[in-house]
């Protein structure tokens, strides 16, 4: 009998992550996203080589992150199944710059922004590590799962 990967026993929290470069803004949905150290606050967010975003990434100094509310099926779909090759969704939702350039949401759970101070290719996903430098709590509640989100179609290419 076949065991089946612990991937698949394992739901997290899904996030919006957002950046800048220059005037070109990108936003994505992520799920591989820890926190990786208390003091200082710092996240590690993992972008797919192939979405819209990573291309933005990689030219930015900065990232934000937006923890999606348990409400907010339409934001997941918008920002995770649809590409920024083919759609400008920050016409679709409030937003303004944050004190690091990145896009900060106005509708979400909570959100960080800060620096990128690593980088790291961990294979068809980049690894960022930044550094908070603000956040605050969001406008709704809870946490939109990869449970809730079984069915999306990834808005990237394959």
């Amino acid at each position: 009998m076949a065991e089946q990967p612990i991937v698949q026993h394992v739901d997290y929290p899904l996030y919006v992550v957002t950046a800048s470069a220059g005037d070109e803004i990108s936003g994505c949905l992520a799920g591989f996203v820890t926190q990786a150290s208390i003091k200082p606050v710092r996240f590690l967010v993992c972008i797919s080589k192939v979405n819209h975003t990573f291309g933005v990434a990689e030219k930015s100094d900065a990232l934000a992150l937006h923890l999606v509310g348990s409400d907010q099926k339409d934001l997941a779909s918008l920002f995770g199944e649809l590409s920024m090759d083919a759609v400008s969704k920050f016409n679709k939702v409030e937003w303004s710059r944050g004190e690091t350039g990145a896009p900060i949401l106005a509708q979400c759970a909570s959100w960080a922004e800060g620096n990128i101070i690593d980088r790291m290719s961990t294979g068809d996903h980049e690894a960022f590590l930044m550094t908070v430098t603000d956040g605050g709590p969001g406008t709704h509640t809870g946490q939109f799962t990869l449970a809730d989100a079984s069915g999306f179609d990834p808005g990237h290419p394959a």
